[in-house]
């Protein structure tokens, strides 16, 4: 057997194989040399991997194909490889749940036909598939250039949302402890990322109403969202009359000189020092009360 290889079916490729591919090759466990494109069972018994093709699911013997009759799951092979490596216990639990909920599971959804395509709506699946060259009956070397291109572009992407997973894991103390004053407002002196921890860790009952942060050389003042799946809604909107002001608008209405942006959607502002966003703070939680 070819150590560190995986075999996949030739001719087009699929979102769900490419992804396989790369979540291998994301956590050390092929070589991009040995990746090889065959339908020719007796070479494909040959590697130690073989993703969507061969009509076998067994994790134990490294075989991840769902095209068979005999199963009934909903992974395509990208799904089950992911399951594979949690099980094997090379990535834990929340990063198993966040690859899947990032795009994961779309992906098994639309090979396998379950999901619901929307009109003007792109996803994950279809950029992958655009890879495939346009002309039907392409030469296997084109195919071939070609599914390699889909594969480094779906490891760049693996690899850019799971730097940015550990980056957000690594803030979650500090989320937890401005939470923990259990006041209005989530106030940091850096920039972070907090949306995702604040929900993980019950933010949907927490009484916050507002995330105060640097943002570049300013200060923002964002409105919290009622829940995690409403990130566009928020809790308390900032006043109807800043919505859409820019600089000396702003600054006129609001009687802050360092006003610089209102959203128009009225759930984020941006001001030029802490000390004006603290006063458009208090204004805000003013005209509440």
């Amino acid at each position: 057997m070819a150590e560190r290889s995986v075999g996949v079916h030739d001719g087009s490729f699929h979102a769900d194989e490419v992804t396989a591919c790369a979540l291998l090759l994301a956590f050390g466990l092929v070589d991009r040399d040995k990746i090889y494109r065959s339908r020719d069972p007796q070479f494909l018994s040959t590697c130690e991997f073989v993703c969507d093709v061969g009509g076998l699911y067994d994790p134990a013997s490294k075989r991840f194909d769902h095209h068979q009759l005999s199963y009934k799951g909903d992974f395509s092979s990208a799904g089950m490889v992911w399951a594979y490596l949690k099980e094997k216990g090379v990535i834990d639990l929340p990063t198993y749940e966040f690859i899947n909920r990032s795009f994961l599971l779309g992906v098994d959804a639309h090979d396998n036909g379950k999901s619901t395509l929307e009109r003007g709506v792109c996803n994950f699946s279809q950029v992958v598939t655009s890879f495939v060259p346009a002309v039907y009956d392409a030469p296997k070397e084109v195919l071939l250039k070609a599914f390699f291109e889909a594969l480094d572009f779906t490891l760049g992407y693996i690899e850019r949302i799971l730097t940015k997973f550990l980056y957000m894991r690594s803030c979650r103390e500090k989320v937890a402890l401005s939470m923990s004053h259990n006041g209005k407002v989530l106030f940091f002196e850096e920039a972070m990322p907090w949306m995702d921890s604040f929900f993980e860790l019950g933010g949907e009952t927490h009484p916050a109403l507002f995330v105060v942060m640097p943002s570049s050389n300013h200060w923002k003042l964002r409105g919290i969202p009622p829940r995690e799946e409403e990130k566009m809604q928020v809790r308390l909107p900032l006043p109807a009359a800043w919505a859409g002001l820019l600089d000396e608008e702003l600054v006129k209405v609001s009687g802050i000189p360092g006003a610089l942006f209102c959203h128009k959607g009225r759930f984020i502002s941006v001001w030029k020092t802490k000390e004006d966003v603290l006063k458009a703070l208090e204004f805000v939680l003013k005209e509440k009360s």
